[in-house]
Order: C-alpha cells, then structure tokens, then sequence
C-alpha cells in the first residue's frame, strides 16, 4: 500500500466569487510528510488582487469566506490516492472534501475505483461516474462482480456490452488540458457501499457492496439492473451463495470466497453429469472406506497401493453410489470434493497465503456440517506443502480438524510415499485409517476393460472386440513389466483404438499411393508438353492414357473412403445420442419423473436403436462383401502390435501361445546350443514340467546349477531360454558371484540396511526382478560367492520370494534360476580323457 504524501494545489480565482469559467487546471506538487500515515493538503490561493490565503488542510479542516458561487469539483490522483473537494454554496472559501483511501477497500475493489478514472480517459470523459467503475469491475479477470452476476442468472457479456452503450452516449470533452473529476453520483454510491458494509458487519468495503449499491444509482444502475431483471433479493441471495457465513475481515476476502470451487473438483457432481468412468469391483475397498467415514471420529481413509491400481477410481466408485443413493444414510446426499493441492499452493507469493487459502477451504468444509467429503489425491503432498520457517504446513492445519471428526477426508498415495512421508508423522497417520489397494488378477483386469469398453468405442468411433480386451490384460501383465493393472491393460486398449481412429481418419494407403502416382505422371506430362519430337509425343499419348485410367481408380477410392468414413460418423454420432439419452433417463429416475423416463426409455432410446442397429447391419454387409478399405473394429493383432512397439519383443514371437512356445522348446535350444543334447533336454523338460503344472507354483519356474569347464556353452544355454522363453535375451539377468566374495556383500543384492549409504536404492537382484518379473537370473561362478549369500538362495528357491530391506516382498514366481561353476571341471576333463576311468563317479 502507498503512502501518503502532501499535495500542493494552485488555484487561480477572482476575489469575489468562483465562477466555473474562472478555474484552471490546478497544478499539482507532492511534499513527502514527516508522518507517511498522515494525509495533508496544503492550498495557496492567488487572487487577481494578488492577495494570497495560505492553509494547511488536514481531514476534517475547513477554511472559510465570503463569496456566494461554489468552486466545480474537481479530483486530484497522486500515489494511488483518489481525493475529491467541492465547495459549499455560502462561499468560496468554504471547503468540505471527501477522502477515499485504499484502506477502507478490499483489493479487489480497489483495483476497481482506480481503473474506473483510466476507463473514463478512454472514452474521453472529464467525470468519473458509476458506468466507468461499473465497466471496471465487469473487465476484472475472474472478478467477483462477474460471479455474483452469473449466480444471479445474468449473462456478463450482455451486461459489458449494456455498460459500454450507456457510456458511448455521454458528451466527451475534447483537449489536454481536460482532467478527471469524481461525479456526484459517484460518490453516493460510495457511501450506500458503506452503509452495506456496516449491515453485514464486514470491516472493509468489498466488490458485492458496491455491486449493492448500484441498485439505488438514479444515474444508471436502476435503470441497467430493470433492463436485466435483477432484484435486491436476487442479488443478495447470489452474495449469500457465494459468501456463506464469511465476513470481510481482511483486504482479500474474494480469493477466500468459493475456495472449494476454485481450489477443488465435485466428483458427485461429474457422476450425475455421466463424466466419470464406470467402477468394476473395488466392492470390497469401496465398503471398508464407506464404514470408516461413517465412524464418529477419525473417519478418514487412505488408499494405499501401487500406481495405477485403481486407488482414484475407488473414490470415484464411491461419488457414484453416492449419487445413485447406493450409501448408508450418514453417505446420502453428501458431495465428494477432490482438492487440488497444486492449485492451493500455486500463485502464493508471500507468507501466509497458502495458509489463507487452505483455511477458507477446510472453513467451508466445516461450516457444511458434514455435508462435504474431502478428497486429497496424493496426500503426502500435504507434508511440508506450503511450510516456510516458522509456518506451518498442511498437515498440522489438518490434524485437529481430522481428529475431531470435524472434518471427513479419503487420501491416495502409494506405498513408497505413505511410508516416506506419512509414518514419519505418527500424529498425522493415526489419524488416518488404512485400506490397502492390491493389484487385480489378469481375470478381475478383463472384466474392468469389459465395462469400460462402451467409454472407449464412443470416444474413438471404433469397436473393440472382446478378444482384444482379454489379449491386453494377458500381454500386459506378461510383458510390460515397472507398471501394475489394470492401468497399463487400459492404456494398450486405448493406444490401440486410437491407432485404428488415425487410420480411418488418414488416407488409406490404396488411395495414397494413387495419389502419389497420379501426381508424378502429371508432373512428367507437364515436362512432355513442350517436346515436339515423336518419341515425347507417343510416350505423352500412353501417359495421358494411363493417367486418364489412374483418375477414374483415384476417384472411385475417394468416393469409397468418403462412403465408409460416413457410415462410421454417422453410427459415432447415434452411439454418442444414445449415450446422452441414456444420462438424462438416468437423470429422470433420480428425480422420480417417471414419465419422462418412460417417453425416454420407449421412444427415443427405442429409435436410436433401430437407426443404431440398421448402420451397423449396412456397415458388416459392406465389410463382408470384400471392398471395405478401413477396418473399423481393434483386434487382438492390434493389442500385440501396440505391446510390440512398447517392449521392442518380435510380433510373431508375441502371437506365439505358450502352448507352442513349450512344444518346440527343445528344437529352438538344439538350434542354439550344439553338442549338450543331454543337458539340454533336460532343461527343456524341466521347464515343461513346470509349465504344466506338475510343480511347485510357489517356487521358480525351473531351477539349474550348470557344470562344466569354460566355454561348453553354459551362458548360452542360458541366453537361449530368456530369448525363447520371454523373447529377448534382455530378459537375462547376468549377477558375477565373483563381486559377493565379502560377508556383507549379501545387502548388494537385497539392499542396503536402513542407516547406510544406498539404502533407498534397492538391491541389484531384488530391483531388477520387481521391474522385469519375467526373467532368466543368471548367477556366474557361484561358489566364488561367500557362505553366507547362499542363506538368501534358499528363500528364493524354496518360497519363490525374498524381502529386500524396505520390506517389499519380490516374487521370483516367473523366473528360471541357473547358476554355473567351474568346480570339477579339471575332474570332468581328466576323465574324458582318460578312457580307464569310470565316466560316472561322485565329485
């Protein structure tokens, strides 16, 4: 805020009255003050009699005479400080002015009244009136005038336009040396804004009083407000909507009104509006979160699980049943409001704005009395959001309100962050409950994909057929390791479909390749036409002949193209009605007007679905006739080329079964591996043992110690099952057992103990295997390891998984173990060669 400073004003005037032609333009000097709080005006006055007055003014002060005529008001603006003077009708030298100080105004509408005095200049008016701080408020950017006049059901653009008319008719006053004056009406309306302030009990003058007090403006608010229907009721019941019980007791109370609108999504609101995907099972989390919530205190869930399994979409799930009345009646006709926290903390600049904001939000929570759940996505986030030194961050503003069961929160975070952030605050985690989200079985990931299905083709324009659905949950969850379901089954399905959407959309190739043809034959006849010589003629003769028969071809394709990709947009754009229809049927139901559900149900719904079904029945005849140059349905072949492209394994190797891949194990490793037929059908038919089922599912798929001196081919045996079996020889992971020779070599493949350099990073065995599950793990020369690295084998080989230090547990389920040696190799080679000696013997 500004401060103040002293101005001097020169006003020339005759002796014995004021008289509007006698006035001149006053000039202007600022004096800083000794005391920046305090405002003084300091006027000379100069007669013609070359008498001068001299006056100190301060507010209040009054300085007297005897002329008859009133000076014309006139306003002075000097540091963002708007004064006004006028003189009384008994002297000249009688003066009251009025004082208008930033103080007294909210920001919002301070910012108003300062650019009201720019938007009269503009148009070339000399008095500053209502119409220009009316026009002010409504160009403010997301300003609050312009919210209470959409609450009040009042179009703001039509509202400008109606402004800027009125302004348009006032007399302009033309010249430099014309300054702005603050208009009477003005100024009355400043003081009604005043009177509104006083009757709601605020301590500043904000943007909804001087909205108020345009009501009684006899200048132009009463005869703009008849124009749009507005009431005083209308208008203060739009206030009350956006302000509920707040009171201005500060100078930025608009950034704290409708802070859950701002600051927040409703995600009952985007249930009812159909916005939100459909839930598949959860049924389990989804009750556990809606029996904690109905607790009396500490009724806060948090999800907690791996990325993309599903944790969003249980809050989601719940908004939905919410909506659908499918909740205890402590749930009915509650809102789920999703908190951003990115945009709670964006745009603080100083300190205690992001405290203010979270306050106002948790405020209307609370003033809600239960009405409102609260989502935090990512609730770590609030550990340290918005802490500077000596503030507090979110989660200390939270925990009272979260104990007490004042407020009602579900939080989202993964495993790592929950035990990174949240355990490391016991105050904070014993008041939140756990519900831990696992990742769904490749079954549970087909039905999800399932009742997503219809979401997707309508989006896309493309059918999905239900062998590309299962194809996703079973590649994805082989193939695409780092990631969980069913997120990554969803997005192979949706890469898919818009893959197919492209291609509909682009040129089919048919085409474009006769396009390019029938370009390169018209660029050659174009070279041809200036050569006289026989040759060019007769070549330019069976040009024009072949051009003629590329351009009929060109213009069947395009008029094909054309036919098929009308078809497709015309059942796109039925699907997409019946979507809508079926939303506003849901809608009727909800409100129990049965009647429009039923005219719905059994008529509209009914045609949309005839017309639906005669498209698709026009669409297939065409396809089967064989001419159809787009495909419009998503495949399993598409699902595998989009897995493919991600993973970089071989298409024909994807499209293998595993059926097949088990048949022909031996013959592929015989091509490979020469000279070991015994050892390699071994390993073949261990392998196959295991895959049939006849063992242990808990353990490894197969486990190996490979023996022999070096270079008989014990790595590439090994290098030849993770190609064939998980189709690339980057599925083996090679760990040198020469690296763990030390005792405490072990944390290398586990992980470092808590306390120790390394700790977050995992070890080199249990990382790699938790990213790429499907694997063939390699242990060179194991007895150069220590004794005591082999106590790690025996949870791997016997469980099938071993906890590292952070305490996840990692299946080695889908891995072949081998390990190599060189032990006896000087034995095995003696005894080769050495014809007496028996070839079977102990070692």
């Amino acid at each position: 805020m500004a401060s103040f400073s002293g101005i001097r004003i020169h006003l020339p005037s005759s002796s014995s009255s004021f008289r509007t032609s006698s006035f001149a333009q006053p000039s202007v000097s600022v004096n800083s003050l000794s005391k920046p709080t305090t405002t003084a005006l300091k006027l000379d006055f100069k007669s013609s009699r070359r008498r001068t007055s001299n006056h100190v003014f301060t507010t209040g002060d009054r300085f007297g005479g005897r002329a008859k005529t009133s000076p014309p008001s006139f306003v002075v603006r000097c540091d963002g400080l708007l004064l006004q003077w006028k003189g009384t009708i008994r002297s000249p030298f009688n003066y009251s002015f009025t004082l208008i100080t930033q103080q007294e105004f909210t920001e919002m509408a301070w910012q108003a009244i300062v650019s009201s005095p720019e938007v009269a200049k503009e148009n070339k008016h000399q008095i500053v009136e209502t119409e220009h701080l009316m026009k002010a408020l409504l160009e403010q950017k997301n300003g609050l005038a312009r919210r209470i006049f959409s609450k009040a059901g009042v179009d703001n653009t039509r509202l400008l336009e109606a402004t800027d008319k009125f302004i348009h008719r006032q007399p302009k006053v033309i010249g430099e040396s014309a300054g702005s004056m603050l208009g009477r009406d003005l100024e009355g309306l400043m003081q009604r804004a005043r009177d509104y302030k006083k009757e709601y009990g605020d301590s500043f003058v904000s943007v909804e009083h001087l909205v108020l007090g345009f009501l009684q403006d006899n200048r132009f608010g009463k005869q703009l407000f008849k124009e749009f229907q507005i009431s005083l009721k209308t208008l203060k019941n739009a206030i009350e909507s956006i302000r509920g019980r707040q009171t201005v007791i500060d100078q930025d109370p608009e950034g704290k009104y409708e802070s859950l609108e701002k600051y927040g999504k409703d995600l009952t609101a985007m249930a009812r509006e159909g916005k939100l995907d459909p839930v598949i099972g959860r049924d389990d989390e989804i009750r556990r979160c809606i029996q904690i919530l109905s607790r009396r205190t500490k009724n806060n869930p948090v999800l907690i699980g791996e990325p993309g399994v599903g944790k969003t979409a249980i809050s989601e799930g719940l908004a939905q049943r919410i909506v659908q009345g499918d909740v205890p009646q402590a749930l009915m006709n509650r809102k789920l409001i999703s908190l951003d926290m990115g945009a709670l903390i964006a745009g603080a600049k100083y300190r205690g704005e992001f405290e203010d904001r979270l306050k106002a939000v948790l405020k209307e929570v609370t003033e809600s009395d239960g009405q409102i759940i609260l989502f935090i996505d990512e609730i770590h986030t609030v550990v340290g959001a918005g802490a500077t030194n000596g503030a507090m961050d979110a989660g200390n503003l939270l925990k009272p309100m979260l104990g007490r069961g004042e407020l009602r929160c579900i939080g989202a975070t993964t495993l790592d962050e929950y035990r990174k952030y949240i355990e490391k605050d016991p105050a904070l985690e014993r008041r939140f409950q756990q519900v831990y989200v696992d990742q769904p079985t490749v079954e549970d990931t087909v039905s999800i994909l399932r009742g997503l299905r219809e979401r997707y083709e309508l989006h896309h324009g493309v059918r999905i057929s239900d062998s590309a659905l299962v194809e996703a949950a079973i590649l994805s969850d082989r193939y695409i390791s780092g990631r969980f379901l069913p997120d990554k089954a969803i997005d192979l399905v949706d890469e898919a479909a818009a893959k197919l959407k492209m291609e509909i959309t682009s040129k089919p190739t048919a085409l474009d390749e006769i396009n390019r043809s029938v370009l390169k034959l018209e660029m050659e006849r174009l070279s041809l036409t200036s050569d006289t010589d026989k040759a060019s003629k007769d070549r330019l003769s069976r040009l024009e002949a072949e051009l003629a028969l590329l351009k009929e071809r060109q213009s069947e394709l395009n008029e094909q193209w054309e036919h098929e990709k009308s078809v497709m947009t015309n059942m796109q754009s039925i699907k997409e009605e019946i979507d809508r229809v079926n939303l506003e049927i849901q809608q009727a139901e909800r409100e129990y007007d049965l009647n429009r559900a039923a005219e719905l149900k059994y008529g509209s719904l009914n045609s949309l679905l005839r017309q639906l079904d005669i498209a698709e029945k026009e669409l297939v005849e065409y396809m089967s006739s064989g001419k159809s140059m787009l495909r419009e349905e998503v495949t399993g072949d598409d699902i595998a080329e989009i897995v493919s492209k991600w993973t970089g394994i071989p298409l024909s190797k994807l499209k293998q079964s595993e059926r097949e891949k088990l048949l022909y194990l031996e013959d592929e490793l015989h091509k490979r591996v020469v000279g070991q037929d015994p050892a390699v059908t071994s390993v073949a038919e261990a392998i196959q043992r295991s895959r049939a089922g006849l063992s242990d599912p808990h353990r490894p798929i197969a486990s190996f110690m490979f023996m022999g001196p070096t270079g008989v081919g014990k790595t590439e045996l090994a290098k030849a099952l993770a190609s064939y079996l998980f189709n690339t020889e980057e599925a083996l992971v090679r760990i040198d057992m020469s690296e763990y020779m030390e005792k405490h070599a072990v944390s290398r493949l586990i992980g470092a103990p808590p306390g120790y350099v390394g700790y977050e990073e995992g070890g080199q065995l249990t990382e790699t295997v938790r990213r790429r599950p499907y694997a063939v793990i390699l242990f060179d020369e194991i007895e150069k390891a220590h004794a005591d690295v082999f106590n790690v084998f025996l949870q791997i080989l016997d469980d099938g998984r071993v906890t590292d230090s952070q305490g996840r547990t990692v299946s080695f389920t889908n891995t072949v173990i081998i390990m190599t040696s060189n032990v006896g190799s000087q034995y095995i080679l003696d005894t080769d060669n050495n014809d007496s000696m028996p070839k079977e013997s102990s070692l």
